[in-house]
């Protein structure tokens, strides 16, 4: 029998059993350190990213970057104002302000004004109260109308004028009032209204009817023949074919003045009666004048 020595091999498994050990521990200690490094690092890489983004920049950052970081770190909360944040809002507040009373100004300079529209007859009344002659031919020239213009007369019938070639302050006042006009700039942007308003009829009859006492003498009840035509021309001379021949008759008849029922008469029969005169009743309520310009029609077409 041989007497073994156990105690040699126990001891050696004693020595390799304590060096697994270790080295188990050993490894599991260089695992942590390298979770806690990752850890840390993606730290790093989240704030930088949320850094960039707050400065616009994350365009800069990989998509990699960017999923890595989103999925390390949850979402970013909503961001409290800064001062700087302040500062903008307030800038935002007064350049609202400024806007807002230069759009007052604007509307201020747009708007009519008694003060304006009073210093601007002066520049054609001088010391009177009163635009005459030669203010109107200044004012005709400053908003480019010939004085003797169809707009003139819509014009003086916006005004309520009671004498043709003058202006009373309290006529320009109420007219320039109306139209909202306190400036030759205005006016002049107000031209192609007063000429549309001859396209409407009804505002065309008045201002037909008020023509004839704007035209005549005060001290006279009826219109000298030569101003009548030259009115009618004015009035109806673009838009009544048969006015040239009934200027003809007018200048060979023996009417000396127009009056009021008469000129009243031959707008209603430029509107009603055809061309050819085949309309028009002998029996009818017409005046004289209007008879004897349908006969001496005929007989001008029949020679």
């Amino acid at each position: 029998m041989y007497n073994i020595d156990m105690s040699r091999p126990l001891a050696g498994l004693q020595t390799h059993t304590n060096t697994v050990v270790c080295f188990i521990k050993m490894h599991s200690d260089a695992s942590n350190f390298q979770l806690n490094s990752h850890l840390s690092t993606l730290a790093s890489i989240h704030k930088i990213y949320h850094t960039l983004h707050r400065l616009n920049l994350t365009e800069d950052v990989s998509p990699e970057t960017q999923a890595c970081c989103s999925r390390a770190m949850p979402p970013r909360k909503k961001r409290r104002p800064t001062a700087g944040d302040d500062l903008s809002a307030k800038k935002s507040r007064q350049d609202n302000v400024y806007r807002k009373q230069e759009t007052l100004q604007i509307q201020e300079a747009e708007a009519f004004s008694s003060k304006r529209c009073l210093e601007w007859f002066y520049e054609y009344a001088g010391c009177d109260d009163i635009v005459g002659p030669e203010g109107m031919e200044k004012f005709c020239e400053d908003i480019g109308v010939e004085p003797e213009n169809v707009v003139m007369l819509v014009l003086a019938w916006k005004l309520d004028a009671q004498s043709m070639g003058y202006f009373t302050l309290q006529e320009w006042l109420k007219g320039m009032g109306s139209l909202q006009c306190d400036s030759t700039e205005k006016l002049r942007n107000s031209l192609d209204y007063l000429r549309s308003v001859l396209n409407d009829a009804t505002s065309f009859k008045l201002i037909y009817r008020y023509a004839f006492d704007f035209a005549r003498e005060k001290d006279q009840r009826s219109l000298d023949l030569n101003t009548a035509k030259c009115m009618l021309g004015l009035l109806l001379g673009k838009t009544w074919p048969l006015f040239p021949v009934f200027n003809q008759f007018l200048e060979q008849s023996k009417y000396k003045v127009i009056n009021k029922d008469q000129w009243c008469n031959v707008l209603e029969f430029s509107r009603t009666i055809n061309l050819d005169l085949s309309n028009y009743d002998e029996d009818g309520a017409w005046p004289v004048l209007l008879d004897e310009f349908v006969e001496w029609y005929k007989d001008r077409e029949m020679s």
